[in-house]
């Protein structure tokens, strides 16, 4: 079923060209330098010398259980090569078939020269709650599988890996079902843990990741939701060991951090990349990758939602990709299609009812190439829906769009089209059965 969606999506890749650049768009499905679709969800990142790894979770096999976690590498975080998987099942342990294996991290220790990967380690049904170790003398493995435990005899599940200015390592972990947050220091092989350096009680937190900046320790973390999105937060404290803030956003609460869910933060210059998932429980395989920039300008973190952009990483800074905004209820309307008036759409107006007989067809300008094109869109329902769009009568492709949370909360999703030099109409849900979600603008880049 996800081969016949990836096909269906034409093979929507990470690395384009907006104007000649090479550009990261979140949401759309990632390939990777062999053209086959990157499987690395619930991501660690980690450098060594010039080139960036990226472990994560395998789901081509659309489960939870465990498959692999894959290894890819890169020098710009743009275009990304497979290599050997890093940790795959055994047998008769807690990394068999039938277990869990979920956020891969990795971090270097120095005394041992050795890598460490610490993960969830879980019973198919999450009852287990452990963490796992493995290691290995190269990035990418294979690992070496150590064992399986429950840290200080406590629950842990979604966790992540803090490494300190003086290499001093802490585990992040949801603890005691999921009702308290834990931040414990690693002993000096990084195989264990020592002592809880904070506790948040109550937090219910997960998904978690720190930066540190100005010497300031900034815990990004979502709520407990299962696989569905909510509004991420930021804390902070001066000492891992606490007091930490209260929590903050770092988006819009509506938009649940633009239907993602964190992952990894990846130190940009004074600022960061939030590293995120966009998780779909249902084909957990065409789950897509969410990365913004995070903006610690204003003081806190806030992500910069951006349909295409590009890193410096030289110069440890960002670049927006600028396009040309066409609105739906502009366009020529056709079938049940209605026009729906709200302040929350863009020109207060947008389109609905599209597909089971109606349609929108907008005219655009187009460059003579493929371009990203972004779909501004509200889908109050729970489920996703998805979209038909062709680009001048040509064949369509279907696009996702995943639920929005209800209300005329707006999201977006990019598609690539081959779009003609000069005038192109684009037409959204003809044809199509079932409804699509409502379409308030695009974004053409």
């Amino acid at each position: 079923m996800f081969s016949s969606l990836f096909l269906l999506l034409g093979a929507l890749a990470a690395i384009s060209s907006v104007r000649g650049q090479s550009v990261i768009v979140p949401g759309a499905h990632w390939t990777d330098t062999s053209g086959n679709a990157i499987q690395a969800h619930g991501a660690g990142i980690f450098k060594v010398g010039n080139t960036f790894y990226w472990v994560g979770e395998d789901k081509s096999h659309n489960s939870a259980l465990f498959k692999a976690v894959s290894c890819y590498s890169s020098t710009d975080l743009v275009k990304w090569s497979r290599n050997n998987d890093a940790l795959t099942p055994i047998a008769n342990t807690m990394i068999s078939t039938n277990n869990i294996v979920e956020r891969p991290k990795v971090i270097f220790n120095s005394k041992n020269q050795e890598y460490v990967m610490w993960f969830h380690s879980d019973s198919s049904n999450y009852g287990a709650a452990m963490v796992g170790v493995a290691t290995a003398k190269s990035p990418c493995g294979p690992y070496t599988y150590k064992s399986s435990w429950k840290p200080l005899g406590a629950d842990s599940r979604d966790e992540g890996l803090f490494q300190d200015d003086d290499g001093t390592a802490y585990l992040l972990y949801a603890s005691d079902n999921n009702q308290n947050f834990k931040i414990t220091r690693l002993d000096d092989n990084y195989y264990n843990v020592t002592t809880t350096a904070s506790q948040l009680n109550g937090a219910t937190l997960e998904a978690p990741g720190i930066v540190k900046r100005n010497g300031v320790y900034w815990l990004l973390a979502s709520h407990t939701s299962g696989w569905a999105p909510n509004p991420n937060k930021a804390f902070h404290a001066t000492s891992l060991s606490g007091s930490w803030s209260s929590e903050a956003d770092i988006a819009t609460e509506s938009v649940r951090t633009w239907y993602s869910q964190n992952a990894y933060d990846l130190p940009l210059g004074s600022n960061a990349i939030y590293m995120g998932d966009r998780w779909r429980s249902d084909l957990l395989g065409s789950s897509t990758y969410i990365w913004y920039p995070l903006d610690f300008s204003s003081g806190s973190p806030q992500l910069i939602h951006a349909d295409v952009w590009s890193v410096n990483l030289a110069a440890g800074t960002w670049s927006v990709a600028s396009g040309t905004t066409y609105e739906a209820e502009k366009g020529t309307r056709s079938g049940s299609s209605t026009l729906l008036s709200d302040s929350s759409f863009s020109g207060g107006q947008a389109v609905g009812y599209l597909g089971n007989g109606g349609s929108v067809s907008i005219t655009v300008q187009g460059r003579g190439a493929a371009q990203w094109v972004a779909l501004y869109f509200a889908n109050g329902d729970s489920s996703w829906r998805n979209t038909t769009v062709s680009v001048n009568g040509g064949s369509p492709v279907w696009v996702d769009q995943p639920s929005t949370g209800g209300g005329h909360v707006i999201i977006s999703v990019p598609v690539q089209l081959n779009l003609n030099s000069g005038s192109n109409t684009i037409t959204f849900s003809a044809g199509q059965s079932n409804y699509a979600a409502d379409l308030d603008k695009i974004i053409v880049y």
